[in-house]
């Protein structure tokens, strides 16, 4: 009880201080993609407020998994956050791990979510979702198509529409949008399952759109179906926030979240977002606590469906 009276005080020193230094975020994809665009300009935002710049630190690859598997093995002071993809929720039914998605990472906010959908090359012969189908029944196993890494949102979105139509498809991982984009842009592959990270290369004319996996239509790409009017149950949208490791104090968390909500409400982040057809989703703290819980119960479900979890 001494030592606990005692490091009750310090902590709360602490958290009046906090941040006395720069804070890393840790970002699941790499540089030049979507998500690096946008979590850039939310972090340079965040920075301003708190006084400390938050430096963006890329860790791509492992599904976007790698920034929460970090926060395991970093001090809970507030200086190192990481963005949590919904793939983060998928790891325990997928491979071996030591920790848990939900008790060990300390949920600070949520801030957006993709736009999904599926392109392919402005030349290619399949001009339309018709003929995506036709070709794949055609020829089973060999259209190719990319996404940002295994068991990633796109991977099994596309993994379930597979499911429900019959098709046979060859799936290409890569480490992020910018990877994915240079892929198909080269040829290495028929189509891309991604987030709107696609825009600038469909406004330029290189790429088409097939689907989004929204709602609704997104209003950047007017033209472009759901799956839901292509005769698909199905919409993916992909939410994601910050965490911190566990055991990080209430005070730093509650500070970090502040931040960090002042920043989503600026222009320049709501712009960044606007480039990729996203826009700011805020949860709090209990609400996206709440929201992990709930999604790591879902995820299992949909992994098993698919066949693709592993026996432990």
């Amino acid at each position: 009880m001494g030592a606990a009276s005692l490091a009750a005080p310090a902590m709360a020193a602490h958290a009046q201080t906090f941040p006395a230094k720069p804070i890393r975020l840790l970002v699941a994809f790499p540089a030049g993609g979507p998500t690096d665009i946008t979590m850039r300009a939310l972090a340079d935002n965040a920075g301003k407020v708190l006084g400390q710049p938050v430096i963006v630190e890329n860790k791509p690859g492992a599904g976007g998994t790698l920034p929460a598997q970090a926060l395991q093995s970093s001090a809970p002071d507030g200086y190192t956050v990481a963005q949590i993809p919904l793939g983060v929720f998928r790891l325990p039914y997928t491979t071996k791990i030591n920790w848990d998605p939900v008790k060990d990472i300390t949920y600070v906010l949520n801030v957006t979510g993709y736009a999904f959908g599926l392109v392919v090359p402005a030349d290619s012969p399949l001009k339309t979702w018709t003929h995506f189908v036709a070709w794949a029944k055609a020829n089973p196993g060999k259209l190719s198509y990319g996404s940002t890494g295994t068991l990633t949102s796109p991977h099994l979105t596309m993994e379930l529409i597979a499911q429900q139509l019959g098709l046979e498809l060859l799936h290409v991982p890569f480490k992020g949008s910018a990877d994915l984009m240079q892929a198909i842009l080269g040829g290495q592959i028929m189509a891309a399952a991604d987030s709107t990270g696609f825009a600038p290369q469909v406004e330029a004319g290189k790429l088409r759109v097939l689907n989004t996996w929204g709602a609704e239509r997104l209003a950047k790409f007017p033209n472009a179906p759901t799956l839901k009017e292509l005769g698909l149950d199905l919409v993916q949208n992909s939410p994601f926030g910050i965490g911190a490791p566990k055991g990080t104090p209430p005070a730093v968390v509650r500070r970090l979240h502040d931040a960090f909500k002042q920043a989503m409400e600026q222009d320049s982040y709501r712009a960044a977002l606007a480039r990729y057809d996203m826009v700011p989703m805020y949860m709090g703290t209990v609400a996206y606590l709440k929201f992990a819980q709930e999604t790591f119960a879902r995820e299992r479900a949909l992994v098993e469906r698919l066949g693709l979890a592993k026996p432990l």
